[in-house]
């Protein structure tokens, strides 16, 4: 791995204010982001990636390429979650399993959010139709899992209703509103969209900033108790999206050439959802416990992409 590109995702604006919330809870500091300014920055930046997506996506037509690719990031979603299920099954319950082989089959948008501010530190942009595929990514994942729990569950007591889990994976705030950004943007001209640019992309990295404080925060106050459960979880959040950034990365090969698409998929692959997971999980599976898997995806998978996995990703789609 390049150490140039390492030392400068390492000393990413972003990444150290990551850093800063996480020392500020262990020298027990007063530090924090209002609940309301932080539900109102992670909207934002969902509002912005989906409209510039949008956008973008407006000047591509559909090609058997990116059909291709959207076939590709749903069954990433699909297979990713039923491989690591049986993993966990062997250490966790069956609720626990289902609720963590979802979270890592699903996506983090601002995981997503983060490796497109990554992107452009290099020059390089996405391509629209990608914002859509991340979107697509977030259902499949939940319901696999919440379908696993059923199938494998031992009491047989907990009935889960499909209709409910679907309605609630495309409804979920998160997935709507990136979905509905998307839309607007697409149907927006550019004349329209120049007038919100100033919010959309000048504010950008900056709001990306202060979230990555906030998430900083969070993550450092769940890692207090997380380390209870023993090495396993800690062990799984650490390699696990390592592994599946990698594999996804080398087989993005076979469906597209683009370096910027070959990254996000791995990214993708990478990631665990800490939102839209938790969220289904608590309606639809209340037994899995959530000082498992949030710690898990937010306090373990996310710094490790951030820091390690996106310039070993990026390596990776540069040089397959």
């Amino acid at each position: 791995m390049d150490l140039n590109l390492l030392i400068e995702n390492l000393t990413n604006p972003a990444l150290l204010f990551f850093v800063l919330g996480i020392l500020a809870v262990y020298l027990k500091s007063d530090l924090e982001i209002p609940p309301n300014s932080s539900k109102f920055i992670s909207l934002y930046l969902l509002f912005a990636i989906g409209f510039k997506g949008g956008q973008e996506l407006s000047h591509e037509s559909l090609t058997p390429e990116i059909a291709w690719s959207m076939l590709f990031g749903i069954s990433i979603s699909i297979l990713i979650p039923l491989y690591t299920f049986f993993i966990l099954k062997k250490k966790l319950n069956v609720y626990d399993a289902g609720a963590i082989a979802a979270a890592y089959g699903s996506v983090s948008a601002v995981t997503f959010v983060t490796a497109v501010s990554y992107l452009e530190t290099h020059q390089l942009g996405i391509h629209g139709y990608m914002v859509a595929i991340m979107a697509l990514m977030e259902s499949p994942a939940i319901i696999i899992g919440l379908v696993l729990i059923s199938m494998f569950n031992p009491e047989k007591t907990d009935k889960i209703k499909k209709r409910s889990i679907i309605k609630h994976s495309f409804t979920n705030g998160s997935v709507l509103l990136i979905l509905g950004s998307l839309v607007i943007g697409f149907l927006a001209n550019a004349k329209q969209a120049e007038g919100i640019k100033p919010f959309t992309n000048d504010l950008f990295k900056g709001f990306l900033a202060i979230f990555l404080l906030d998430m900083g925060i969070t993550s450092g106050r769940k890692l207090k108790s997380f380390f209870s459960f023993g090495w396993f979880p800690f062990v799984f959040a650490a390699l696990i999206p390592i592994i599946n950034g990698s594999i996804f990365a080398v087989l993005s090969g076979f469906i597209t050439d683009d370096i910027t698409n070959r990254f996000i998929f791995a990214v993708l692959a990478a990631s665990a959802s800490y939102i839209a997971v938790p969220a289904a999980m608590k309606i639809s599976a209340p037994k899995a416990n959530p000082g498992l898997y949030l710690p898990m995806a937010l306090a373990v998978t996310f710094p490790i992409n951030i820091t390690i996995g996106m310039p070993i990703y990026f390596m990776i789609a540069q040089n397959i």
